[in-house]
Formats: C-alpha cells, structure tokens, sequence
C-alpha cells in the first residue's frame, strides 16, 4: 500500500511527451499550500524551453474547506514541523528516482513547496543541482547532510516580496542567516509585493535558470 504522503504519478503535468525528454536537464514545479499541480505550470511559458517541466501535485488534502492540496500541516500541533517537511522532500526524491534518469534536476517552489524544494536540496546536495526559493522558507533544524551541502554550495534563487505576511519572521530570519554560509544564494525583495510572484520576479527567475544551464553545459 503506498505512503500517505506518496505522490501520485498521473497526477503530474509534464511539458514534453515520454519521448522528448531523454537527455534534458528537469524543472520539477512544486506549488504551495491550497493549490495544485496546474497552479505553477502555468508558468512554462515563462522558463527556458530546453527544460522538461514537471509540475507534481502535493499528497496531502488540507483542512476542510480549504482546496486543493499540500506538502505538509500548517495548522494545529505539528503545523510546520520539521520532520514533516522532510518526510516531503524525501517522498519528493523517491518520486524523481524513477523519473530522472541520471538527468540534472532543478526545483522550483513557491511557499510551501519553496521549503519542500530547499530541504530536498539539503537532503541530496550532490543529487540535486539548484533550486528556486519563491516566498519560502529553510526548515529550521540540522541535517545530517548539511556538511555536504556547504560543501557542495549549489545555486539557489531566493525572491520574496516586502509585504509577505504569510511566511512568519521568525522563519524568513532563520533562512536569512542560514542560506548563505551553504549556498551559491542570489535573489531579490520585491518592493510591495505580497505572498504572490510578479512579472519581475518571473524575468529574474528566467535570467537564474538560463545561468544554469550555462553552467550545466560547462
């Protein structure tokens, strides 16, 4: 019987057909709390054609009425636990093992799938070649892994807007501090922008990911 927290293949939007992805680096999308998979593919038109673009779907239903889908509880007792989180990076990993073949792999989320992205990055530094931080957060915590990952120093992109509200402080400051002592960190606030992604964003997003795949053909 498959985890709860396992994620569902043929609930995954993919921008190629099977037989045009051999050999292109992957975009994995990863959307936030409330949403689903067609949320952040609507954002193909804005990357990089050369990637194969996967947007997945979380496994977790939120709380009644809330729609849609997410990575881990916001709410209650173990609203942002840690261990949840990993507990999403790791389902995350196991899904892109039977789809990755060996390809470079990117992640790209927004809020919560944002920390799913860092803690997958973290889980598998030499695995995982860069990610897109947009309006999350680092988990807080150590990882047994940590060493490697600032021994690694891979890319990440980190853009949030000066008015988020939805992200608690305490957590933006602990990314703030921690992100770059283990990562290649870039990134930008946005002046009043909220818990959402703008068009200056979205250009800053295309200019990172066309550096790597610079960097993937050197």
């Amino acid at each position: 019987m498959a985890s709860p927290s396992a994620l569902d293949p043929t609930a995954v939007l993919w921008s190629v057909e099977p037989a045009e992805r051999a050999g292109r680096p992957l975009l994995v999308l990863l959307h936030g709390y409330g949403s689903d998979e067609r949320d952040l593919f609507s954002l193909v038109p804005y990357l990089p054609e050369r990637f194969v673009v996967a947007a997945v779907r979380a496994p977790l239903p939120p709380p009644f009425p809330m729609p849609g889908y997410s990575w881990y509880p916001i709410e209650g007792l173990d609203g942002r636990d840690p261990s949840r989180i990993t507990t999403a990076a790791d389902e995350l990993l196991r899904w892109l093992d039977g789809v990755a073949e060996e390809a470079p792999v990117g992640l790209l989320g927004f809020s919560q799938g944002a920390a799913v992205a860092l803690q997958a990055l973290r889980l598998r530094p030499h695995g995982i070649d860069f990610a897109v931080n947009l309006s999350g957060y680092v988990a807080p915590g150590a990882l047994a892994s940590d060493a490697d990952l600032a021994a690694a120093r891979p890319p990440v992109f980190w853009g949030r807007g000066s008015h988020d509200e939805t992200i608690p402080l305490a957590l933006v400051e602990h990314s703030v501090d921690w992100l770059p002592g283990r990562v290649e960190l870039s990134g930008r606030v946005y002046p009043g922008l909220t818990h959402s992604v703008s068009e200056d964003e979205l250009r800053d997003v295309r200019v990172f990911l066309d550096k790597q795949l610079e960097r993937l053909d050197g």
